[in-house]
């Protein structure tokens, strides 16, 4: 970005003047991988060897592990802990790095964009980064916007999505006419981001609605949540997202280790992986054990069978009957609880 503009000035203005962003297009490597679709794509990022997707109509391939910086990522307890733990993922191939502007630690006030900073700096070429901001008003919107650039230490983001949609009453505040849509794509345009999406948690409705503009690259959404088999994200969403084209990332694939005893973890994230239609998963990860253990299952994966999976979706089925815990509750906002 040019030093006599700063970010605050063009994310405070119409937004409609152009400007050279550092960076727009990052420099491609040499790196192969033809087993995507039977074709070769040059892959700009280093995945060492990892299982890969095609994100969609975005064209980036992507570890089928992305990297979730939320909750579990802010109780490492030091600055030097987080920062190992990232490089070692980055080291590794784990390169689609999944943060939020909302992801603060209020107990201890760690905040996952500016842990991020400190690496993004000195690695950004390395790096898909992806974002998200919550806020519906678009000049809080622009204000955020502009905090996690200057946090994260870059003048571009790789995808920028909308964060936690909740109902049809939010997918048309989201869509309005000036709403927070129209502000992220004049984004893309600017380059300040080269892709956008969105997330959710719940309401299969409303994350259809979002799909069915046609204006998005990508989504990340729950695969187990409160509304559980009540409401069918997976049948419903996944579908209508595969014909627009788009990046289809599940989150929350671990989340019944906690409610349903003696369930593997490592078998919820192999479970995920074997799910039809998606690109792959965001995991949140909290130590180099953590790490190390993603890292086994992506290099030693092998699809469940359709037994496999049939027994596993009956394992879970207890998970979907408790609402008894924070984090399945109506409202809840990854990375608002820690």
């Amino acid at each position: 970005m040019k030093k006599d503009y700063s970010r605050r000035k063009f994310l405070k203005s119409t937004l409609s003047a152009g400007i050279a962003i550092a960076g727009t297009r990052l420099a491609f490597s040499d790196t192969m991988d033809p087993e995507i679709n039977g074709s070769r794509f040059m892959n700009q990022y280093d995945p060492k060897g990892l299982p890969t997707a095609v994100l969609g109509k975005t064209g980036i391939i992507i570890p089928r592990i992305a990297v979730g910086l939320g909750s579990r990522f802010l109780t490492i307890a030091t600055l030097d802990e987080a920062i190992e733990m990232c490089n070692h993922a980055l080291d590794n191939g784990l390169y689609y790095w999944d943060t939020a502007h909302s992801y603060v630690n209020s107990a201890s006030g760690a905040v996952s964009e500016e842990r991020l900073g400190h690496i993004i700096k000195y690695r950004r070429k390395e790096i898909f980064l992806s974002t998200k901001i919550a806020s519906r008003d678009t000049e809080q919107a622009k204000t955020d916007i502009e905090l996690s650039l200057k946090r994260l230490q870059t003048d571009q983001l790789d995808m920028l999505k909308i964060h936690a949609v909740e109902s049809p009453e939010d997918v048309n505040n989201i869509c309005k006419n000036g709403g927070v849509l129209d502000l992220i794509s004049k984004l893309k345009e600017e380059g300040v981001t080269r892709f956008i999406g969105f997330s959710g948690h719940g309401n299969a409705e409303a994350l259809r609605a979002m799909v069915d503009t046609g204006r998005f690259d990508s989504m990340l959404f729950a695969m187990n949540h409160y509304e559980g088999y009540k409401n069918d994200r997976q049948g419903i969403v996944i579908a209508s997202a595969k014909k627009q084209g788009m990046g289809i990332m599940l989150m929350k694939a671990i989340r019944p280790k906690e409610t349903i005893e003696g369930i593997n973890a490592g078998e919820l994230v192999r479970y995920a992986l074997s799910l039809e239609g998606t690109s792959g998963i965001a995991v949140g990860m909290d130590n180099k054990r953590v790490v190390d253990s993603n890292l086994d299952i992506l290099r030693n994966f092998k699809p469940m069978t359709p037994g496999e999976k049939q027994r596993y979706a009956m394992m879970l089925s207890p998970y979907f009957r408790h609402e008894n815990l924070e984090w399945m509750q109506k409202g809840y906002h990854d990375g608002y609880w820690s």
